[in-house]
């Protein structure tokens, strides 16, 4: 599979760079926060109107597959970024730091996590199950776990009510009115997907207009930017070896492996951005959700080139196994 530059992560650097040369000021600044609160808001209760309710208890009672990928979501991740960072606390300014420790929080992505699966052979109704359930957890563990680990590093993130209110409330609602909207939620899918970006889009302009005008490129280097890409690939480059020597040394099969490789090292973007508009202040949150950025489109371009490796290693195995019964014939 030729790699190729995501479009949303095109319409994001789009979306930065029109907040750098055109920020939002003035009147306009409350305008586009109640905005942003208001699509978050709505974002969150569409991602509870299309689950399903067996989607939702699927993906919570399978337990000893998904335990493995929370487990690497929520344990090896926030580990790995606060050794990183007690390692190298003057690698990175001290936003950037909380930048990768709050992307270290956040669930696994839903359809790369999938897709990947499924291109390298592997285990598909494990992975469609074990996402959902990291996605609809991470409304809970998340704000939980962004609050005990920055705690440790003396930082600050939003608080209780605002995560019930902008996050919680919408997705139960959601829940609540699944049986008469859902199915035209599915029906629309594509539709509500450019709402979910545009939410998104809304917030990262909101975000780093407020960086902007506060003087984000004279308190970012360019250096910066580049020692960020390395943390973000050390770290996936770390998560994806654990992974994988992990699950073989816990006996799960092959097909297990490649889900718990894919669903474990991904990161969500589409609700790590709404969720740092709703813990960060609005000053630092540009600055927070950059390691979020450079993460997202690094491990697209790994996981495709780990997940064609896969599928040739299981093309290989099923030839050899035909050759087997060819012989024995």
């Amino acid at each position: 599979m030729p790699f190729k530059l995501d479009p949303f992560l095109l319409s994001l650097l789009a979306t930065l760079g029109i907040a750098t040369v055109a920020p939002c000021q003035g009147a306009a600044v409350p305008i586009f926060k109640n905005l942003a609160i208001l699509l978050i808001a709505l974002m969150f209760f569409l991602q509870g109107a299309r689950l399903s309710r067996a989607a939702v208890i699927s993906g919570l009672t399978a337990w000893r597959l998904h335990l493995t990928i929370l487990a690497c979501t929520f344990v090896l991740f926030p580990l790995l970024g606060l050794a990183m960072h007690a390692l190298m606390p003057a690698l990175l300014l001290p936003d950037v730091w909380t930048g990768i420790l709050f992307l270290c929080c956040l669930p696994s992505t839903v359809q790369s996590s999938i897709a990947f699966t499924s291109i390298g052979r592997g285990n598909v109704p494990a992975a469609v199950c074990s996402a959902t359930a990291s996605n609809i957890l991470g409304i809970f563990i998340t704000p939980l776990l962004v609050g005990l680990v920055l705690a440790k590093q003396g930082a600050q993130s939003g608080g209780a009510l605002n995560i019930v209110v902008q996050l919680l409330l919408p997705f139960i609602a959601g829940q609540i009115l699944q049986p008469w909207i859902g199915g035209w939620a599915k029906r629309h899918k594509k539709l509500l997907s450019f709402s979910d970006r545009g939410s998104i889009l809304v917030v990262v302009y909101t975000a780093f207009s407020e960086a902007i005008v506060q003087g984000l490129w004279h308190r970012l280097p360019l250096s910066q930017i580049g020692t960020i890409a390395v943390v973000d690939s050390v770290l996936l480059a770390l998560v994806l070896l654990i992974t994988s020597l992990g699950s073989r040394a816990l006996g799960y099969s092959r097909e297990d492996e490649v889900a718990i490789v894919f669903c474990g090292s991904k990161k969500t973007l589409a609700s790590g951005v709404p969720m740092a508009n709703v813990l960060f202040p609005t000053a630092s949150v540009g600055l927070v959700v950059l390691p979020l950025m450079l993460y997202h489109q690094i491990q697209l371009f790994v996981c495709a080139i780990l997940a064609q490796r896969f599928a040739r290693e299981a093309e290989t195995a099923q030839e050899g196994r035909t050759d087997e019964k060819k012989v024995a014939g």
